[in-house]
């Protein structure tokens, strides 16, 4: 089984869309040897569910978001993953301090930084989940070969 991370700040918006999309695309292309999992760089939202808006918008695309519990990414789990997706610059950062030898991919989950759209209007959460659905489909073609 390979295992890929999918990180932003608090585990609410960004990450938990991105994980639910990367692992609905990755079902649907057959991939059954990958599991994804998200987190956060803060524990600010530990053991919450995903922010209202970011699971409205998966469920009018026919996601479903219901089950995630937010959670803090460990620094042990370098050693777990085979892959650990930053959605910003920020936290690539973040991460990048905090790996130690480990053997693991880490990158950006799209080309450019997905914007937070925690702050702004609902329309954004949308606008987000566009950006991480083509993100999503570019890394189900990586992970195909």
């Amino acid at each position: 089984m390979r295992r890929v991370e999918v990180v932003c700040t608090g585990n609410i918006c960004r990450s938990p869309v991105g994980e639910v999309v990367l692992r609905a695309k990755l079902a649907e292309a057959g991939l059954d040897d990958v599991v994804v999992t998200s987190s956060g760089t803060s524990g600010w939202h530990i053991g919450d569910p995903m922010d209202a808006r970011a699971a409205a918008a998966l469920a009018r695309r026919g996601y479903d978001g219901s089950a995630h519990r937010a959670q803090e990414f460990r620094s042990c789990w370098f050693a777990e993953r085979d892959l650990v997706l930053a959605m910003d610059s920020g936290h690539l950062s973040a991460l990048n301090r905090r790996l130690g030898d480990e053997a693991v991919t880490v990158g950006l989950f799209a080309d450019i930084d997905v914007p937070d759209p925690y702050y702004g209007e609902d329309e954004g959460f949308d606008d987000v989940l566009d950006q991480i659905e083509k993100a999503a489909d570019l890394w189900v073609a990586r992970l195909s070969r």
